[in-house]
């Protein structure tokens, strides 16, 4: 058995309880032990990922117990993508937090490994209960490090992040409850087999349960009409906390992606296809509203909030056809619009700390102090973000738009994805426009009337406090350059997601072939 799947849970794990038990220790020794326990994370997932790419699918069976009884981690090239973006973006946020933003409140580092814990607990687990475990791992630290720092908009954010949340839990445990009345296990591989052979009589309490689940991963992902609480949750946290909470949404994606075809996938028998028809048209609506959001919007970080929208309507809208290269196509999309988006919320951060008055809000204000060195990242980001070329988010849109050409709801799809980019696009120059050339005082008495300097008092950033904004921002000329080895990596593993019983056997063994054979698999 490979131990080291185990270690992106146990590493943060004991990091944040020696953190909280060591509370008083000086905030030095905890940013030296987070980023070193960080670094190594992202060693290990890299590790991992080489692993998944190179061999089978692997399980790892805690306490030698075998599944279904036992729970298990399974390690297959989805999981080890969505854990090796979720270490390097920690890693990359967590060194921007220790600018500052990691002393706005007490047990920040604390709560970032028990955060990893969470995130990287859902990833990897096959068991459905303990899912719905992890979730609430993630929540908990998520609700404490969103209110990080304190002030009434954050403070009323949370809130409705908070009880949404809340809500979403009991759903969950209802779902997973129906679920496991019927089929009487949690473990997904076995969940997947026994649906295939459910009868008829059982088809409302599984499309009950299917549809159940689907609402708390619609939540989790920011769907219509459950993604109000994104936009002011993520546009008033602090910088770095925003930048991780981008894989957020990624992790209910993950779980649509996940739970949609492997169990309730075209071998779920009488519920075959459940979500089929509900996923498109409201990953589509989301996507035009998330635009419309980011147009109205007058502020930079709840501009870049809604942006987060609109990836996921894109990102589910593709994903929603089911078809092999289209959900390859979408995990190209994946590491750009979460790196990009993570990136320019820390940008505009750096941005609001030198406009003094009217900070993120987009409105006039002095100019920035340093116009040269955020003004850059403000344009790679923008046009990273906007989908424009030759930057990875023109490309991986590209791909989908042409991966779902033959789908019936194709016209639909790139009409409403390319209305939506124009939408981000001007959202996004028009932010940039107000920031950068329209300030203060305006010009009243010709060009050279007057001399416009920027606030006496604002900070000044070395490149090295701007160093994470940017390695964020250039993984998306790097994408494009690896854009080859990236969609062979995607293909194989749309793949793979699309071939359960790849799962189901590597999860249950020799025990699960007969089963399988009555599905179709016996090959």
């Amino acid at each position: 058995m490979n131990h080291l799947i185990i270690l992106p849970l146990v590493l943060p794990l004991l990091l944040g309880a020696v953190m909280t038990i060591c509370a008083k220790q000086s905030i030095q020794w905890h940013r030296s032990l987070g980023l070193l326990g960080t670094a190594a994370l992202v060693v290990i997932t890299l590790a991992l990922f080489v692993q998944a790419i190179s061999g089978p699918i692997q399980v790892y069976v805690l306490g030698n117990w075998l599944p279904p009884f036992g729970i298990v981690l399974v390690l297959d090239r989805l999981s080890a993508l969505m854990i090796l973006m979720t270490s390097i973006l920690a890693f990359v946020a967590l060194l921007y937090a220790t600018r500052g933003g990691d002393t706005l409140g007490v047990n920040f580092h604390a709560l970032f490994q028990f955060q990893l814990l969470g995130i990287g607990g859902a990833f990897l687990t096959g068991d459905i209960f303990n899912l719905f475990v992890f979730f609430e791992i993630m929540l908990l630290a998520s609700y404490a490090l969103l209110l990080h720092g304190g002030g009434k908009k954050r403070t009323s954010a949370g809130l409705h992040y908070v009880v949404l949340n809340l809500l979403g839990s009991s759903l969950f445990l209802i779902g997973v409850g129906v679920l496991y009345s019927v089929l009487g296990s949690l473990n997904m591989a076995d969940l997947a087999l026994r649906i295939g052979m459910a009868s008829e009589e059982n088809r409302a309490l599984l499309m009950a349960s299917a549809l159940i689940l689907f609402t708390v991963f619609a939540l989790k992902a920011a769907l219509l009409p459950l993604y109000f609480w994104l936009p002011s949750a993520y546009g008033t946290t602090s910088a770095p906390v925003a930048a991780l909470f981008a894989i957020m949404t990624k992790v209910g994606i993950y779980v649509i992606l996940r739970v949609y075809t492997l169990i309730f996938g075209e071998h779920a028998g009488v519920v075959a296809g459940v979500i089929d028809p509900w996923l498109i048209p409201v990953a589509l609506i989301t996507l035009i509203l998330g635009a419309i959001g980011a147009l109205a919007s007058r502020d930079l970080r709840t501009t870049i909030a809604y942006l987060v929208v609109v990836s996921v309507g894109t990102l589910l809208a593709v994903i929603g056809t089911f078809d092999q290269a289209a959900i390859a196509a979408a995990i190209v999309y994946l590491p750009h619009t979460t790196f990009v988006t993570a990136g320019m919320f820390l940008i505009a951060d750096m941005i609001q700390q030198q406009r003094l008055t009217e900070r993120s809000g987009l409105r006039p204000d002095l100019p920035v102090a340093q116009p040269r060195l955020l003004g850059l990242l403000f344009f790679a980001g923008a046009v990273a973000i906007a989908g424009l070329p030759p930057l990875s988010g023109f490309v991986a849109k590209a791909m989908m738009l042409i991966a779902v050409q033959s789908h019936l709801a194709a016209p639909w799809i790139w009409a409403i994805i390319l209305v939506a980019g124009l939408f981000g696009l001007i959202a996004i120059g028009r932010a940039g426009s107000v920031i950068f050339w329209k300030i203060l005082p305006f010009d009243e008495g010709g060009k050279d009337g007057y001399t416009k300097v920027p606030y006496a008092d604002a900070p000044r950033f070395s490149a090295g406090y701007a160093a994470p904004a940017l390695v964020l921002i250039i993984i998306s000329p790097l994408l494009v350059i690896f854009a080859g080895a990236l969609s062979e990596f995607a293909t194989v593993t749309a793949a793979q997601i699309m071939n359960p019983l790849e799962y189901i056997r590597a999860v249950l063994g020799n025990d699960a072939n007969f089963a399988v054979a009555t599905l179709g698999g016996a090959s």
